[in-house]
């Protein structure tokens, strides 16, 4: 599932840079009725629907289940140095943004980038600067899927800090410079977003 908390979880101000965030969400992905129900198979499927098997950027990766989604060649950037230890600890390759931007460029990905649940925790107005240097490592062609929590996920979180909807992702994937159609709503109707914790804006554009 991309979204990361469920509602009342997030304690006040909880950095997501910290060790305390990271074991937050790899205890947020074990809860067994979410294991028992395969509440991530929805996820994984529109994830494969849109990246297939093209090597991708995680973007925000966390402690890296959607890693184990996406295909062969992927890696994952975080700010959080518990979350990236986490990730390699299970076998994926996962990396600080700096040390992102140190491997050749035959070592990053660039046929495809995600960037999900991400956005919203961004000061306001500043998620087109904080994507375009991911988007400059794509080739022409390399697919940039970008999702957002709606209402009711957004609220779940007290770390979020800026309402991203689905109009607002294909204006900043617009700005850079990215062929977008449009938004939709997944998995559920628009209608759904102020009730299911788990419904989400998502936006797909392509390197032109």
């Amino acid at each position: 599932m991309s979204a990361e908390s469920a509602p009342g979880d997030a304690p006040q101000h909880l950095d997501t840079t910290s060790e305390d965030y990271t074991e937050r969400l790899h205890a947020l992905q074990g809860t067994p009725w979410k294991r028992a129900l395969h509440v991530q198979a929805p996820y994984r499927w529109n994830l494969r629907r849109h990246l297939g098997e093209r090597p991708t950027v995680d973007l925000g990766c966390g402690i890296g289940r959607n890693l184990s989604t996406l295909g062969p060649g992927s890696v994952g950037v975080d700010h959080n140095p518990t979350s990236v230890a986490f990730c390699r600890t299970n076998g994926h390759r996962a990396y600080l943004p700096e040390e992102f931007f140190r491997l050749p460029d035959l070592e990053r990905p660039r046929d495809g980038l995600l960037v999900a649940h991400v956005l919203e925790h961004l000061r306001p107005g500043s998620q087109e600067d904080f994507l375009r240097p991911y988007v400059e490592t794509l080739r022409s062609g390399a697919v940039v899927m970008a999702v957002c929590p709606q209402e009711r996920g957004y609220r779940s979180d007290v770390s979020h800090t800026d309402f991203v909807d689905g109009s607002r992702l294909v204006q900043v994937l617009r700005a850079l410079d990215l062929e977008v159609g449009g938004w939709t709503s997944f998995p559920f109707p628009r209608w759904a977003g102020g009730l299911f914790v788990y419904n989400e804006f998502v936006a797909v554009g392509r390197v032109r």
